[in-house]
């Protein structure tokens, strides 16, 4: 006979004599089945959680791959009266700006610029300037000079 087996033959008898104890032998299965199911939920609710961060880090690669990049623009996030007051704060920085004068409006991540200026080449810069704004898709300029017919929108 192996030391192997006198080893193992050995502890089965001990571990049968410990849990076959006429007097505590009942009380120490029941923390056995106790302990051993407390185990097992354990590890099943570490595997939904596992399952769940899988699950959360492959939709986040899913929209990182069908937006381009996973922070998107700010433009995507903002609704239109928010993309409105951006494209305002920004064409409206300079101390020529006529910031009474243009009315800004945004439909569908398009912009409006609607008003009166009085010259030409400043009408052209507040829609260049426009255009370069995140989230801007185009700038529609229905400005004009006073005197001038308003353009009317297409």
């Amino acid at each position: 006979m192996s030391i192997k087996s006198f080893t193992l033959g050995a502890a089965a008898g001990a571990a049968a004599v410990w849990f076959l104890d006429p007097h505590s032998g009942a009380r120490r299965r029941s923390v056995a089945a106790d302990k051993a199911g407390k185990y097992a939920r354990e590890a099943q609710e570490e595997a939904a959680r596992r399952a769940d961060y899988a699950a959360g880090v492959a939709k986040g690669v899913v929209k990182e791959a069908t937006s381009g990049n996973g922070d998107g623009d700010a433009g995507e996030r903002l609704n239109d009266p928010a993309l409105a007051r951006k494209v305002e704060s920004e064409i409206f920085r300079a101390a020529d700006a006529p910031k009474g004068d243009v009315v800004v409006n945004a439909e569908d991540g398009v912009i409006y610029l609607r008003g009166q200026v009085e010259d030409p080449a400043l009408g052209e810069r507040l829609a260049e300037e426009a255009g370069k704004v995140d989230g801007v898709r185009t700038v529609e300029s229905l400005l004009h000079a006073p005197g001038e017919p308003a353009p009317a929108k297409e």
